[in-house]
């Protein structure tokens, strides 16, 4: 397991004190590069090689978010590697050991010349054999999300500067904080699952399928023909 410690920003929080979301999943993603590049396997030494890792799928349980000033540990860890796939684990805690978050990801493994999945070399795998840990415990659901049937179109958003990171790409997180902004007002986010098929880049436009369905509301971000980018799905937070 990698783990690293952090205080709860008052740039990172609603206006409710509350930790945003796309902030919760900067946190989980830092951690996983911060691994990356403290084994000294990350972002510059994939440019050399000519890889990169890109994120296949989120599953995301909210026990509860952190609030302002709250000191919180991520924690990470691979749990298996197949083929191009490599499994990743995630969660995070309070202070007193309070499990606030869990988290499970599919990553794929791609060669950057030619745009494809490649195997995931033996080296990569020996430098993280150290951390390997158990599969994070159920109630996930599975990793395909259908697409919404009969969802309601909404004004396309475009993808700009801010959105973008070292791979050329839109962020993971930012299509999930796009999608979040289509949620019913008061809608509390238990969990969520997400599902990337293509990446987009600068200038490409979002088109929002939504699909409300009281507990549940899926969100696809496709493109003008309807071709997904990513599918989102909101499960809301029991009461209480």
């Amino acid at each position: 397991m990698y783990s690293m410690t952090s205080r709860i920003r008052y740039s990172e929080v609603n206006s409710e004190k509350t930790l945003t979301l796309q902030a919760l999943m900067d946190y989980l993603q830092d951690c996983c590069s911060f691994q990356s590049e403290d084994l000294g396997i990350g972002v510059d030494y994939l440019a050399r090689e000519h890889r990169t890792w890109m994120l296949g799928a989120w599953q995301i349980r909210l026990c509860r978010m952190p609030q302002m000033g709250e000191t919180i540990r991520v924690n990470t860890w691979p749990y298996d590697f197949n083929g191009f796939y490599g499994y990743r684990g995630f969660s995070a805690e309070g202070e007193d050991g309070e499990v606030l978050v869990l988290a499970n990801s599919l990553w794929i493994f791609m060669d950057t010349d030619r745009m494809r999945p490649t195997r995931i070399s033996e080296e990569l795998i020996a430098a993280y054999r150290d951390s390997f840990g158990e599969r994070p415990a159920g109630g996930f659901g599975e990793r395909k999300i259908a697409l919404p049937a009969e969802g309601e179109r909404r004004e396309p958003v475009a993808v700009a500067k801010v959105f973008i990171d070292t791979n050329r790409h839109m962020n993971n997180s930012r299509y999930v904080a796009v999608a979040e902004e289509f949620l019913p007002e008061g809608f509390r986010i238990g969990a969520l699952r997400v599902e990337y098929k293509r990446a987009a880049v600068l200038g490409d436009l979002l088109y929002p399928v939504v699909r409300d369905e009281g507990e549940k509301v899926t969100i696809a971000l496709t493109n003008e023909a309807g071709g997904p980018y990513a599918v989102v799905e909101f499960l809301r937070a029991a009461e209480g």
